[in-house]
């Protein structure tokens, strides 16, 4: 009966709760429900073709949108989501991360190449497994167990495809996840991220805000990811990210193995990377050739 109350709040009383926790005087901006916001990612998957898959790991379970027609492809590209609906204020966590905009599927939807999307923790009406708890897409969005349930994951996706080798692709959070799971494996081909936040540290002091205390850091992982092939496009107008989480990042490696990182003039955080996406993926793996 519990649980059953939790999801009936969820649908209808949360947006509605969340309006007035946002203090607005006027009418209060609406947020799509979880179901909104969860049909609007299937339909867009639908739209070309691709279905869900749900993946278990040993903590979190995981949605994936892929192609129907599976081919064997020595390398696959997997786009993970960003942070989602973390925050319905400053000092006020969401009840449930799954995005209002799914950019990082928008993107994968355009990958020509064979390519899935998986989401992160607790996204896609997730959230009301029992190990999902707030601080997994807000303190702890990039905790030691968030980046191993994704790698397992990874792990499944790879089957299908006979792949053994990957390019991973992260929008804003995801690309922080990206680069942390670049560290870990060994058959990374090629990193890409998008308005991502590479160095939360130096970000979170740049903009007096609390640190993701319970987060890996992905540039403690500049060691290991010397080896990797990267580019990190960033929003000439972003203001929520921008460069203040990408240059200290890229500051850590020795100049002969400094990181690609691309301005991309009037892209802020979210526009308008689905239309260009096409022509900067294609030129990130010229770079590497």
């Amino acid at each position: 009966m519990r649980r059953n109350t939790r999801f009936w709040f969820e649908r209808w009383m949360r947006p509605a709760f969340g309006c007035l926790l946002m203090g607005l005087l006027t009418a209060c901006m609406h947020i799509p429900t979880v179901d909104e916001r969860s049909q609007l990612a299937a339909q867009l998957a639908n739209s070309h073709g691709w279905h869900a898959v749900l993946l278990s790991t040993d903590r979190f379970s995981l949605r994936s949108y892929q192609a129907t027609d599976t081919r064997s492809a020595a390398t696959l590209t997997v786009y993970l989501e960003g942070d989602g609906l973390a925050w319905l204020a400053a000092d006020t966590p969401s009840f449930d991360p799954t995005p209002v905009n799914p950019l990082g599927l928008r993107l994968a939807l355009q990958d020509p190449g064979p390519a899935v999307y998986l989401s992160r923790p607790c996204q896609y009406e997730l959230a009301d497994n029992a190990q999902c708890e707030p601080k997994y897409w807000t303190s702890h969005r990039f905790a030691p167990e968030v980046i191993e349930a994704i790698n397992q994951a990874v792990d499944q996706l790879k089957q299908p495809f006979h792949a053994q080798r990957l390019i991973l692709v992260g929008y804003s959070g995801g690309g922080a996840i990206a680069a942390l799971l670049a560290a870990r494996r060994q058959d990374v081909a090629g990193l890409i991220t998008v308005a991502a936040n590479l160095d939360h540290q130096a970000w979170t002091r740049q903009n007096h805000l609390t640190p993701l205390s319970g987060s890996l850091n992905p540039a403690d992982s500049w060691q290991a990811l010397q080896v990797v092939p990267q580019v990190h496009f960033v929003g000439g107008n972003d203001t929520l990210v921008g460069l203040a989480a990408v240059q200290p990042y890229a500051a850590r490696f020795p100049a002969t193995h400094q990181p690609s990182v691309v301005v991309v003039p009037g892209a802020d955080h979210q526009c308008c990377w689905a239309s260009i996406w096409p022509m900067l993926e294609k030129a990130a793996r010229q770079t590497w050739r």
